[in-house]
């Protein structure tokens, strides 16, 4: 008795142990290399789960294993779509992306799933920039400045004065100001900027650029009109020539399409004395070097410990930083012109990083 039941366990262990045809191995090796799951696998073969992971560990020993859990619901096909919505401009946000995919698949999707797949797929959210609104004509100026100066070269662009009006700020921020703070830690005079509602006032100036350096700045007291304009180029650009030894033949002046400086009497006055003004697209801050000028003005004066004690503290601090600006920085602005330029042609007249 002892005897046959030895032989009855050794002829169902070889059953158990009956090694697998060529071809189901190589059946096996494919859709384990087609990321199927060994329980997928052993489901639909019929065969045993060790068995499966036995030759997965023979055959590929190297190929990644299944994370577990349940499988996502967003597919590829899904985050292609995603991806497009978003590039297309049909969607803006992880919200409105979750609400196409839950009306294409009509299932429940939350919108953290979403900001997930975005994030593993290379994409980040930002805050929108705030840029000028740029409707079709304006893309179209814009696109034929940039083409009617695409071949200038750094020489060219060195005969062109730069001009602006900005408004800086008696107390409260001209921009962004960033502090560390640990976590946990509540608001400090340290981690606030402070702000006043009345009071704070604010001052509006007028400068120009060169090549050689900046150029003549004024304080605007009161309402800017086109007189007030024709005595600011009477005065501080007529100035900045004689400064830097140009004459009027020898610049060109560049200023936006502010109604004050389009007006009758600054058109005829730039005329009369010889000017030749650039002709230029509105709508185009981020063509004009000179607003990076400003924001290093202000950031210059933010630096000052102690806000400034009234307005007139506030503009010979203008004053002095605006002078304390070297050439160098000039330069580098007006350099990066051709730049700017490609950028609006490769924008086909939209938005670009400036």
């Amino acid at each position: 008795m002892r005897q046959a039941n030895t032989h009855t366990i050794t002829f169902s262990t070889t059953i158990i142990m009956k090694s697998l045809s060529i071809e189901q191995t190589h059946h096996i090796i494919s859709l384990l290399e087609l990321g199927h799951s060994t329980h997928q696998i052993a489901h639909s073969t019929g065969l045993n789960q060790s068995t499966i992971s036995r030759l997965r560990s023979k055959h590929l020993p190297n190929l990644p294993k299944a994370s577990g859990g349940c499988p996502s619901i967003i597919s590829p096909v899904d985050m292609c779509h995603a991806i497009h919505l978003i590039g297309s401009g049909k969607a803006e946000n992880a919200v409105q992306v979750t609400k196409t995919l839950q009306d294409v698949k009509n299932c429940s999707i939350s919108p953290q799933t979403i900001h997930h797949h975005l994030k593993k797929a290379g994409m980040k959210a930002v805050v929108k920039q705030k840029c000028p609104l740029l409707a079709h004509h304006h893309r179209r100026a814009r696109l034929d400045f940039a083409l009617s100066h695409q071949n200038w070269t750094i020489e060219d662009w060195k005969h062109v004065i730069w001009s602006d009006e900005t408004k800086i700020n008696h107390i409260g921020s001209d921009g962004r100001k960033w502090a560390w703070k640990r976590a946990g830690e509540g608001l400090s005079d340290r981690i606030v900027e402070g702000t006043v509602k009345f009071g704070g006032g604010s001052v509006m100036i007028w400068g120009c650029m060169t090549w050689e350096g900046v150029g003549m700045a004024c304080k605007i007291d009161g309402r800017m009109d086109a007189d007030l304009y024709v005595q600011i180029l009477e005065d501080e650009l007529q100035q900045t020539l004689v400064d830097y030894g140009f004459s009027p033949e020898d610049i060109i002046f560049q200023q936006d399409n502010d109604p004050k400086h389009t007006s009758r009497k600054a058109r005829e006055w730039l005329e009369e004395h010889g000017f030749e003004v650039m002709v230029w697209p509105a709508q185009s801050p981020d063509l004009n070097p000179i607003e990076h000028l400003w924001f290093l003005l202000k950031r210059r004066l933010a630096e000052y410990p102690e806000p400034a004690k009234g307005i007139l503290e506030l503009w010979e601090r203008i004053k002095e930083e605006w002078y304390k600006i070297g050439v160098e920085e000039c330069q580098r602005l007006i350099e990066s012109m051709p730049r700017r330029v490609q950028e609006v042609i490769k924008a086909k007249g939209g938005y670009t990083s400036y």
